[in-house]
Protein backbone atom coordinates (compact mmCIF):
# COMPACT_ATOMS: atom_id res chain seq x y z
CA UNK A 1 0.00 0.00 0.00
CA UNK A 2 1.18 3.57 -0.71
CA UNK A 3 1.63 5.08 2.22
CA UNK A 4 0.05 9.00 2.01
CA UNK A 5 2.33 11.98 3.41
CA UNK A 6 0.28 14.18 5.37
CA UNK A 7 -0.18 17.57 4.66
CA UNK A 8 0.61 20.23 7.41
CA UNK A 9 -1.76 22.48 6.40
CA UNK A 10 -4.12 19.77 8.35
CA UNK A 11 -2.87 19.82 11.52
CA UNK A 12 -2.83 23.82 11.37
CA UNK A 13 -6.69 23.65 10.63
CA UNK A 14 -7.04 21.58 13.82
CA UNK A 15 -4.81 23.85 15.67
CA UNK A 16 -6.52 27.00 14.68
CA UNK A 17 -9.62 25.95 15.18
CA UNK A 18 -8.76 24.71 18.77
CA UNK A 19 -7.26 27.87 19.52
CA UNK A 20 -10.66 29.76 18.94
CA UNK A 21 -13.03 27.56 20.33
CA UNK A 22 -10.73 27.40 23.97
CA UNK A 23 -9.49 30.99 24.11
CA UNK A 24 -13.32 31.99 23.96
CA UNK A 25 -14.99 29.28 26.66
CA UNK A 26 -11.63 30.51 28.88
CA UNK A 27 -11.84 34.42 28.21
CA UNK A 28 -15.06 34.57 30.53
CA UNK A 29 -12.36 35.14 33.30
CA UNK A 30 -11.20 38.38 33.81
CA UNK A 31 -7.43 38.39 35.00
CA UNK A 32 -4.93 41.52 36.33
CA UNK A 33 -1.19 40.87 36.39
CA UNK A 34 0.06 44.04 37.76
CA UNK A 35 -1.47 47.08 36.32
CA UNK A 36 -1.96 45.14 33.32
CA UNK A 37 -6.20 44.28 33.01
CA UNK A 38 -7.33 41.61 30.36
CA UNK A 39 -9.51 38.77 29.53
CA UNK A 40 -8.17 34.84 29.92
CA UNK A 41 -8.23 34.26 26.61
CA UNK A 42 -5.35 37.04 25.70
CA UNK A 43 -3.19 34.21 26.53
CA UNK A 44 -3.48 31.47 24.39
CA UNK A 45 -5.66 33.66 21.60
CA UNK A 46 -2.27 35.30 19.78
CA UNK A 47 -1.95 32.11 18.54
CA UNK A 48 -4.47 32.35 16.15
CA UNK A 49 -2.57 34.96 14.22
CA UNK A 50 0.48 32.90 14.30
CA UNK A 51 -1.13 30.33 12.47
CA UNK A 52 -3.48 32.88 9.99
CA UNK A 53 0.16 33.94 9.52
CA UNK A 54 1.64 30.91 8.68
CA UNK A 55 -0.97 29.36 6.41
CA UNK A 56 -1.62 32.81 4.36
CA UNK A 57 2.79 33.17 3.81
CA UNK A 58 2.52 29.06 2.71
CA UNK A 59 -0.78 28.73 1.82
CA UNK A 60 -2.07 31.67 0.39
CA UNK A 61 -5.02 34.43 1.15
CA UNK A 62 -7.72 31.89 -0.50
CA UNK A 63 -7.31 28.85 1.80
CA UNK A 64 -6.71 31.62 4.87
CA UNK A 65 -10.38 32.90 4.05
CA UNK A 66 -11.71 29.68 4.10
CA UNK A 67 -10.57 28.20 6.84
CA UNK A 68 -11.06 31.62 8.86
CA UNK A 69 -15.11 30.82 8.06
CA UNK A 70 -14.87 27.73 9.54
CA UNK A 71 -13.47 28.75 12.32
CA UNK A 72 -16.16 31.39 12.91
CA UNK A 73 -18.97 28.52 12.06
CA UNK A 74 -17.29 26.34 14.55
CA UNK A 75 -17.19 29.32 17.06
CA UNK A 76 -21.06 30.04 16.71
CA UNK A 77 -21.95 25.67 17.22
CA UNK A 78 -20.02 25.71 20.31
CA UNK A 79 -21.59 28.83 21.81
CA UNK A 80 -25.22 27.22 20.32
CA UNK A 81 -24.49 23.63 21.87
CA UNK A 82 -23.64 25.84 25.45
CA UNK A 83 -26.43 27.92 25.65
CA UNK A 84 -29.13 24.91 24.48
CA UNK A 85 -27.15 22.31 27.06
CA UNK A 86 -27.33 25.55 29.98
CA UNK A 87 -31.10 26.04 28.97
CA UNK A 88 -31.80 21.88 29.21
CA UNK A 89 -33.63 21.29 32.96
CA UNK A 90 -30.88 20.14 35.28
CA UNK A 91 -30.92 16.47 36.86
CA UNK A 92 -32.72 17.25 40.81
CA UNK A 93 -29.40 15.73 42.15
CA UNK A 94 -26.94 17.98 40.19
CA UNK A 95 -26.44 20.59 41.82
CA UNK A 96 -24.07 22.82 39.28
CA UNK A 97 -26.64 24.50 37.54
CA UNK A 98 -26.07 27.73 38.94
CA UNK A 99 -22.38 27.19 38.58
CA UNK A 100 -22.26 26.05 34.71
CA UNK A 101 -24.48 29.18 33.58
CA UNK A 102 -22.06 31.25 35.65
CA UNK A 103 -18.89 30.08 34.21
CA UNK A 104 -20.64 28.75 30.45
CA UNK A 105 -23.70 30.18 29.90
CA UNK A 106 -23.37 31.98 26.73
CA UNK A 107 -23.55 36.07 26.47
CA UNK A 108 -24.84 36.60 23.11
CA UNK A 109 -23.24 40.04 23.46
CA UNK A 110 -19.87 38.27 23.80
CA UNK A 111 -20.11 35.94 21.06
CA UNK A 112 -21.32 38.54 18.68
CA UNK A 113 -18.63 40.67 19.77
CA UNK A 114 -15.71 37.54 19.62
CA UNK A 115 -17.28 36.32 15.97
CA UNK A 116 -17.18 39.78 14.56
CA UNK A 117 -13.96 40.94 15.86
CA UNK A 118 -12.20 37.15 14.77
CA UNK A 119 -13.68 37.61 11.16
CA UNK A 120 -12.60 41.17 10.79
CA UNK A 121 -8.98 41.27 12.29
CA UNK A 122 -7.80 38.13 11.22
CA UNK A 123 -9.03 38.45 7.57
CA UNK A 124 -7.60 41.72 7.70
CA UNK A 125 -4.20 40.18 9.11
CA UNK A 126 -4.23 37.74 5.94
CA UNK A 127 -4.93 40.13 3.47
CA UNK A 128 -2.34 42.84 4.31
CA UNK A 129 -0.19 39.44 5.16
CA UNK A 130 -0.61 38.42 1.70
CA UNK A 131 -0.53 42.01 -0.51
CA UNK A 132 2.86 42.79 1.22
CA UNK A 133 4.22 39.58 0.59
CA UNK A 134 3.37 40.17 -3.55
CA UNK A 135 4.88 43.90 -3.36
CA UNK A 136 7.70 42.69 -1.89
CA UNK A 137 8.34 39.39 -3.69
CA UNK A 138 8.10 37.51 -0.88
CA UNK A 139 11.22 39.61 0.97
CA UNK A 140 11.21 40.89 4.53
CA UNK A 141 8.97 38.02 6.08
CA UNK A 142 9.48 38.97 9.59
CA UNK A 143 8.78 42.57 8.65
CA UNK A 144 5.22 41.45 7.01
CA UNK A 145 4.23 39.34 9.71
CA UNK A 146 4.39 41.92 12.24
CA UNK A 147 3.48 44.67 10.56
CA UNK A 148 0.06 42.54 9.57
CA UNK A 149 -0.43 41.78 12.93
CA UNK A 150 -0.25 45.32 14.24
CA UNK A 151 -3.29 46.34 11.97
CA UNK A 152 -5.19 42.55 12.38
CA UNK A 153 -4.83 43.23 16.29
CA UNK A 154 -5.78 46.43 16.57
CA UNK A 155 -9.19 46.13 14.76
CA UNK A 156 -9.41 42.74 17.02
CA UNK A 157 -9.04 43.96 20.13
CA UNK A 158 -11.06 47.26 19.64
CA UNK A 159 -14.04 45.32 18.16
CA UNK A 160 -14.28 42.92 20.37
CA UNK A 161 -13.50 45.38 23.41
CA UNK A 162 -15.83 47.79 22.44
CA UNK A 163 -19.03 45.61 21.19
CA UNK A 164 -18.73 43.41 24.75
CA UNK A 165 -18.12 45.59 27.21
CA UNK A 166 -19.26 49.25 26.23
CA UNK A 167 -21.45 50.53 28.84
CA UNK A 168 -20.81 47.62 31.34
CA UNK A 169 -17.54 49.62 32.79
CA UNK A 170 -15.67 52.72 32.84
CA UNK A 171 -14.21 54.58 29.60
CA UNK A 172 -10.80 54.36 31.20
CA UNK A 173 -10.93 50.83 32.40
CA UNK A 174 -12.48 50.13 29.09
CA UNK A 175 -9.07 51.88 26.97
CA UNK A 176 -7.15 50.25 29.76
CA UNK A 177 -8.13 47.00 28.62
CA UNK A 178 -8.20 47.35 25.00
CA UNK A 179 -4.23 48.71 25.66
CA UNK A 180 -3.11 45.83 27.89
CA UNK A 181 -4.58 43.16 25.46
CA UNK A 182 -3.21 44.55 22.37
CA UNK A 183 0.37 45.38 24.17
CA UNK A 184 0.35 41.35 25.33
CA UNK A 185 -0.84 40.32 22.16
CA UNK A 186 1.93 42.26 19.75
CA UNK A 187 4.81 41.28 22.56
CA UNK A 188 4.13 37.49 22.44
CA UNK A 189 4.13 37.86 18.49
CA UNK A 190 7.02 39.67 18.61
CA UNK A 191 8.83 36.90 21.11
CA UNK A 192 7.99 34.41 19.05
CA UNK A 193 8.38 35.66 15.73
CA UNK A 194 11.67 34.45 14.70
CA UNK A 195 10.48 30.78 15.87
CA UNK A 196 7.61 31.58 13.19
CA UNK A 197 9.84 32.62 10.87
CA UNK A 198 11.96 29.10 11.15
CA UNK A 199 8.73 27.13 10.98
CA UNK A 200 7.35 29.15 8.10
CA UNK A 201 10.46 27.78 6.14
CA UNK A 202 10.45 24.30 7.27
CA UNK A 203 6.44 24.28 6.12
CA UNK A 204 7.45 25.49 2.54
CA UNK A 205 10.09 22.82 2.64
CA UNK A 206 7.89 20.44 4.19
CA UNK A 207 5.37 20.97 1.56
CA UNK A 208 7.01 21.94 -1.06
CA UNK A 209 5.31 25.07 -1.36
CA UNK A 210 4.92 28.81 -1.29
CA UNK A 211 1.62 30.48 -2.40
CA UNK A 212 1.88 33.97 -3.78
CA UNK A 213 -1.78 35.80 -4.30
CA UNK A 214 -3.01 39.10 -4.79
CA UNK A 215 -5.72 39.25 -2.12
CA UNK A 216 -7.59 42.15 -4.27
CA UNK A 217 -7.93 39.72 -6.92
CA UNK A 218 -9.78 37.41 -5.02
CA UNK A 219 -11.99 39.55 -3.55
Amino acid sequence: MKKIRTSLYEWLVVLFITTLLVSNIVSVKMVAIGPLVLDAGTILFPLSYIISDIVTEVYGYKRMRGLLIRGVVMLLVLSLTLWIVGALPAEDSWALQSSFESTLGVVWRIVAASSTAIFIGELINAYVLAKLKVRTKGKWLWGRLIGSSVVGNALDTIIFSVIAFAGTMPTEVLVQLIVSVYLIKMAIEIIVSPFTVRFIGLIKKYDKTDTFEDPHRLI
